[in-house]
C-alpha cells in the first residue's frame, strides 16, 4: 500500500506511511490523503489506520463497495466509479471540513493527477477539492463515451462499404461497453443528486458550494446523456447491419426466383413426357416428333421465359442492386 499526502494551497506532494498520514490528518488542515490498494488486496480496515471513525467509516477501502454518496454529519462519504482503460473502478471518498482523504484499487498514481487539476483550480477548501475529483471522475466516463461513439459510427460507415461478420462482434463489445457505463454512472448519479438536493435545501450550505454541486449535477447529465447517445447508436448500427443481411438475402432470394422461372417450365416438360401414357410411348415414336416436343418445345419454353423476364425488367433491377 502506497500512502500520499497532498498539501494545499501549495500543492506539495510526499509519500508517507499511515501513522505519518494520521499525524498530518490531525495537525494539519486543507490535506489530499490518498490511499494505492494493491489491486488483489482484500477488504483493509482504513478509516481506523488512518484515525478516522472506524465504525462510522467501516465501508471506507472495502472491496465490492457499490456507488455510495452519504452525508455523516461533518463528513460526507462517498463511491465514486472511474473509468480506467476498459475496466471501471470505484474511488471511495471520505470529506471533511479540514481534508479529503481517497482509497482506491488499481488506479495508478491518481494522488498526482488529482494534485495536477488541484495546480489549475487552487481549491480555497475541501469541499472544493471533492467537487474537482467528482468531475475528474465523470470527465473518464465522457471520454470512454465519446471514443466509443466515434468507434461505433466509423463500423457503420465501413459496414455500407464491406460488411464483414468480424464488424457485428465488434457492435456487440460496444454495445455491451455502453451497457457497463449506464449501470456504473447512473446509480451514482441518482445516490448523489439525492444528497446534493438534500444539502441545497439547506440555507446555511454556501452559495459556493450550491454553486458547484449544481454543475457537478448538470455535468452528470450531459455525461449520462452522451452514454445514451452511444448506446442509440450502437442500437442503430444493429438494426443497420440487420438491414444489410436481409438486402443481401433479397438478392439471394430474387436470383433465386429467376433460376425457378426458367427452369421449373423445363421440368414439368420433362416429368410431363416422361410419363408412361399410352399416346406418349405409342404414337410419339418417330424423330420429327422427338425434335419438335423434346427440343423445340424446351427451346419455346426458354425463349417465353427470357422474354417475360426482359419484359418485367427483373435482371435491370438486380444489376442496379449489385
Amino acid at each position: 500500500m502506497t500512502v500520499t499526502v497532498v498539501s494545499m494551497p501549495e500543492v506539495t506532494v510526499t509519500r508517507t506511511d499511515f501513522a505519518g498520514a494520521r499525524e498530518r490528518l490531525a495537525a494539519d488542515s486543507l490535506l489530499l490523503v490518498d490511499v494505492e490498494l494493491p489491486p488483489d488486496a482484500a477488504s483493509v480496515p482504513l478509516a481506523a489506520r488512518l484515525g478516522l471513525d472506524a465504525e462510522e467509516l467501516d465501508w471506507f477501502g472495502r472491496t465490492g463497495e457499490p456507488a455510495r454518496a452519504d452525508f455523516l454529519g461533518d463528513r460526507a462519504g462517498f463511491v465514486v466509479p472511474v473509468v480506467q482503460g476498459d475496466a471501471i473502478e470505484h474511488v471511495h471518498v471520505v470529506v471533511t471540513e479540514r481534508f479529503l482523504a481517497t482509497a482506491h484499487h488499481g488506479l495508478g498514481d491518481l494522488a498526482r493527477k488529482i494534485a495536477q487539476g488541484l495546480r489549475h483550480e487552487r481549491p480555497v477548501d475541501s469541499v472544493h477539492m471533492l467537487f474537482i475529483v467528482l468531475q475528474e471522475a465523470l470527465a473518464t466516463f465522457r471520454l470512454s463515451a465519446v471514443r466509443n461513439l466515434l468507434e461505433t459510427e466509423e463500423l457503420e460507415d465501413e459496414m455500407f462499404e464491406d460488411r464483414r461478420a468480424e464488424q457485428l462482434q465488434s457492435l456487440a463489445r460496444l454495445r455491451r461497453r455502453s451497457a457497463q457505463l449506464h449501470h456504473a454512472l447512473l446509480p451514482f448519479l441518482q445516490v448523489t443528486d439525492t444528497v446534493l438536493t438534500r444539502r441545497m435545501i439547506n440555507p446555511s450550505f454556501p452559495e459556493e458550494r450550491q454553486r458547484s454541486a449544481r454543475e457537478f449535477q448538470t455535468a452528470g447529465r450531459l455525461v449520462l446523456a452522451d452514454i445514451e447517445s452511444l448506446q442509440e447508436a450502437t442500437r442503430r448500427s444493429f438494426a443497420s447491419y440487420s438491414s444489410l443481411v436481409a438486402g443481401e438475402q433479397n438478392g439471394v432470394i430474387n436470383r433465386l426466383a429467376l433460376v425457378s422461372v426458367i427452369f421449373l417450365p423445363l421440368s414439368f416438360l420433362t416429368g410431363f413426357f416422361g410419363m408412361n401414357f399410352t399416346f406418349l410411348t405409342d404414337k410419339l415414336e418417330t424423330r420429327d416428333d422427338f425434335w419438335l416436343l423434346a427440343i423445340g418445345l424446351q427451346a419455346l419454353v426458354l425463349l417465353g421465359s427470357f422474354y417475360l423476364l426482359h419484359r418485367t425488367r427483373i435482371w435491370r433491377r438486380l444489376l442496379d442492386e449489385d
